[in-house]
This record gives C-alpha cells, structure tokens and sequence, in this order.
C-alpha cells in the first residue's frame, strides 16, 4: 500500500482521501524524503533503523523528521524490540551452556554449538530485514510486529501492510 507524501495517508487511487494531493504512481511516497524534507528517504531510514540495532532504533525515535513517520517509527520499534529478545536469547542460552559444561564437556559443546547456530540465524534475519525494508517491503515479526505498531501507533492489515491505527 502506498503513502500519501503530504499527509502519510494509505493511499489507493491517484489522490490522497485525506487532503488531495496527487500522487505519481504506486511506490512513489516511499521513495520520497520525509515530510518533503531532503535527506534520507523513507525506505533508507526505515532500513537504518535495523544497522545498529536498538541504538540505531532509538536514534530515529528521537531524530526529527524521522520520528514523525509512521514506517519510520514502527521500524524503529520492531528493530528495539528484536534486538532486546536477541539479548534475551543469547544470555539464556549462555547461561544453559555453562549450566551443562559444568556436567558434561560434550553437553557444553552441544550448546554452545546451538549458541552458533541461533546468531547465525538471527544474522540472518536481521540482514533479512534490511534487505526488504529498504525495497519497501514490510517485514512483520509474528510477537515483535505487532508490538511494535502499537507503540509506533501504526495498526497492520491482515496483508502485512502498515496502515492507521483504528
């Protein structure tokens, strides 16, 4: 679903409902910096969000105009709340693995191999996650997501989309 640049309205015509204004063609408000300000595009800071995880989601939260669009914010969101279940993650299973190499070595092992495995997976994801955000995709997690668009007061369609909150 596109964006109207004016007003960041969902758009699905050729002018936005809300105030008018025309808009280019499907994709086009995405494209465009925020709020007409020049400088990163939507796309671009809704990519940044993710770079450096919480911080970066935080920078955004703070950094006007950013903070003002809704993508921006739910990006910004789901990036903090990723990143903190990351943390969760890792220190869990750090503390599992140190639990069983007292036991057992080959126990230690084993668990720390599956340490490897789940950041390599969360690598993944997060290389993920840039990649389509900053095509103008929207990424939803299945917890994370929708966390993140309450607090980003964004409310997201059964498609995936990012829309208004009702």
């Amino acid at each position: 679903m596109a964006f109207c640049s004016s007003c960041g309205s969902p758009v699905e015509g050729q002018f936005c409902p809300k105030c008018g204004a025309a808009i280019a063609g499907p994709g086009v408000p995405s494209s465009q910096p925020v709020s007409g300000v020049p400088g990163l595009t939507i796309n671009a800071a809704s990519a940044l969000c993710y770079l450096f995880g919480f911080i970066t989601g935080i920078v955004f939260l703070v950094l006007a105009p950013y903070n003002q669009d809704r993508r921006v914010r739910y990006h910004a969101f789901q990036s903090i709340f990723l990143n903190v279940a990351v943390i969760v993650v890792q220190v869990g299973i750090t503390a599992l693995s140190l639990m069983f190499h007292a036991f057992s070595f080959s126990l230690g092992l084993l668990v720390g191999s599956l340490h490897l495995l789940v950041s390599l997976g969360f690598f993944l994801v997060w290389l993920y996650m840039m990649w389509n955000t900053y095509q103008g995709g929207d990424v939803r997690l299945p917890i994370i997501g929708s966390m993140a668009a309450s607090q980003a007061g964004t409310g997201v369609t059964p498609s995936g989309s990012i829309g208004r909150a009702a």
